[in-house]
């Protein structure tokens, strides 16, 4: 059966005067909902152009979502999961699918339930959500720096730009982002203004954000992507992350879809404690079967020398390394390599071990971890318990996951509810 297009679902409420900070993904989907229903809508974005951090997320390409099952999304955020389980339900991925394939954005599902536009460019994306909010009569205003926030009375009164212009308006959705990529305007402007009006910014950290490894040999692989492995993170005694996945060496250590995630789990945790990353090279062997694999590559190759016996192992950039490492002679015939030897080599490659010593920064980043305190946001409507009136949405607050697609639909879903919620006043219910 054909899927029916996407509606946004709408309450007739009385019409008011909404101001949107951020021109970004959560900033724009917030804009849509909240003039769908009914409401004057302004949206001021400090660059020249809208969503500059959207427009190089998955690569160029927009990783929109991720179509796993709700309990597995949940489980994907890393930080404060619970605060997003209202939300997630209220616009799920599936409605975010949906919405996209109504404005004309076919989407295709990719390894690991990622989902993308078929056109592999996030200015298609970009492009359907400015539409749909000219269609609505959003008031876009570019290259206006929100400078202030002002409160009244413990409720909203209105904003100072940059040129001194006050705007006032009924309610305000923070939708400002965090502080990774600054080059594309995330500045942390959202965490000045709500920490203005009395809340709590959590501890603030990059996340999804390449490693920095110790040893000298990261730098010597530089360029070189695995594919199908195992990583591990070990924080002193306890490991704290386990996936299978592609990464990617640099001149200062590890990246890739695998490593960034991992990094999720670090933080503070980076200080004082020794932070092990444990790759498994043959994730798909056990030990024993990985040992007769080499035996077998020993015995058809008895006379070689071990570096050229063991050729069709890994790549070609990784072999010396793997030679050195296995503190095998490079020359010695395989025939007279010991099982403790061998059995140390498949050690190695089971465990090939690195020492984690830092992350890389904020303009590495793909997203913020730490920001607006949730325990002073409502849940359901996105609304600040302490500022009638103001609302937040996406990487401002103190919610993140992993990579996949799982922090755009925490924009889609936090923008929805702060979208459809302006104007009702505290409601229980953002629809």
């Amino acid at each position: 059966m054909p899927r029916r297009p996407y509606i946004l679902k709408v309450r007739k409420i009385q019409m008011s005067k909404v101001l949107v900070a951020g021109g970004g993904a959560a900033g724009m989907f917030a804009a849509i909902c909240a003039s769908g229903s009914g409401n004057e809508v302004h949206l001021f974005e400090k660059n020249d152009k809208l969503g500059k951090k959207l427009f190089i997320t998955g690569k160029g390409r927009c990783n929109i979502t991720n179509v796993c099952d709700i309990e597995e999304l949940l489980r994907s955020v890393m930080t404060n999961p619970k605060f997003m389980y209202s939300s997630f339900f209220g616009f799920t991925n599936q409605d975010a699918i949906d919405f996209f394939e109504s404005l004309g954005v076919k989407t295709k599902t990719e390894r690991g339930n990622r989902v993308f536009p078929v056109s592999d460019h996030s200015s298609d994306v970009i492009r359907a959500l400015r539409k749909e909010m000219e269609r609505l009569n959003v008031k876009i205003h570019l290259n206006a720096e929100i400078q202030d926030v002002e409160v009244e009375r413990e409720a909203f009164s209105h904003l100072i730009l940059r040129d001194g212009t006050k705007i006032s308006g009924d309610s305000l959705i923070i939708a400002t982002g965090g502080f990774s990529y600054q080059a594309t305007g995330s500045t942390g402007d959202g965490y000045r203004f709500a920490e203005k009006m009395g809340h709590h910014i959590t501890e603030l950290y990059p996340s999804l954000v390449p490693m920095e490894i110790g040893e000298a040999f990261a730098g010597e692989l530089q360029g070189l992507s695995l594919r199908n492995v195992e990583a591990a993170v070990w924080i002193g005694k306890k490991e704290v992350y386990r996936d299978f996945g592609e990464m990617l060496f640099t001149h200062y250590g590890v990246s890739g879809p695998l490593i960034l995630s991992a990094a999720s789990m670090l933080g503070t945790r980076l200080r004082g404690e020794e932070c092990k990353l444990i790759i498994d090279l043959k994730p798909a062997l056990s030990y024993e079967q990985l040992d007769q694999r080499i035996l077998r590559e020993f015995g058809n190759n008895q006379n070689k020398q071990f570096r050229n016996a063991i050729k069709s192992l890994f790549p070609a950039k990784l072999i010396p390394i793997m030679v050195r490492l296995s503190k095998i002679g490079p020359d010695k015939p395989v025939n007279l390599i010991t099982k403790e030897e061998r059995l140390g080599f498949v050690q190695l490659i089971k465990k090939f071990t690195m020492t984690i010593i830092g992350l890389r920064g904020f303009n590495e980043a793909i997203i913020t971890k730490g920001g607006v305190d949730i325990k002073e946001i409502n849940p359901k409507t996105m609304e600040s318990k302490l500022v009638s009136g103001v609302y937040f949405a996406g990487e401002v607050m103190d919610v993140d996951a992993l990579t996949g697609g799982f922090n755009l639909q925490i924009a889609w879903s936090t923008a929805y509810a702060a979208g459809k919620s302006v104007g009702m006043g505290n409601t229980e219910s953002p629809i």
